[in-house]
């Protein structure tokens, strides 16, 4: 006769070697993280410690109101300011501050030519000074 089979016995998982495999893996990672070292390579941009700190150089014009413009030691006429000044400007770093005072019954136009020739030279921290 043939084998009965009992549909109502049921079948049971043994989960006891999984559990024991899970553990040693566990204590195995417990032991080996702290050894484990990440490196990452890391580009830094160069510093600037061989680059000595300068103090920018100011260039000071004043315009009189009989309008001679005085650069530092030397004076010019108004007319003849433009040719001087760009003959003038590659004695001066181009990254020079540049303060213009002028006279208060000076015209408009005049002080904004100098300012223009200023500009045209290169010179582009340019600054006009005004009466306290």
């Amino acid at each position: 006769m043939s084998k009965m089979f009992d549909w109502d016995e049921k079948p049971e998982l043994n989960i006891t070697p999984l559990v024991d495999v899970m553990l040693v893996l566990l204590a195995i990672l417990m032991v080996i993280s702290p050894n484990i070292v990440y490196e990452e390579l890391i580009r830094l941009p160069k510093g600037s410690a061989q680059k000595e700190i300068t103090e920018k150089k100011e260039i000071e014009i004043s315009i009189s109101e009989e309008r001679k413009i005085k650069v530092g030691q030397d004076q010019f006429q108004l007319e003849a300011f433009a040719d001087n000044f760009i003959r003038l400007a590659p004695s001066y770093p181009a990254d020079s501050t540049v303060r213009i005072s002028a006279d208060g019954r000076l015209n408009y136009s005049e002080v904004m030519n100098v300012l223009a020739v200023v500009k045209k030279s290169g010179f582009q921290n340019v600054s006009l000074v005004t009466a306290q």
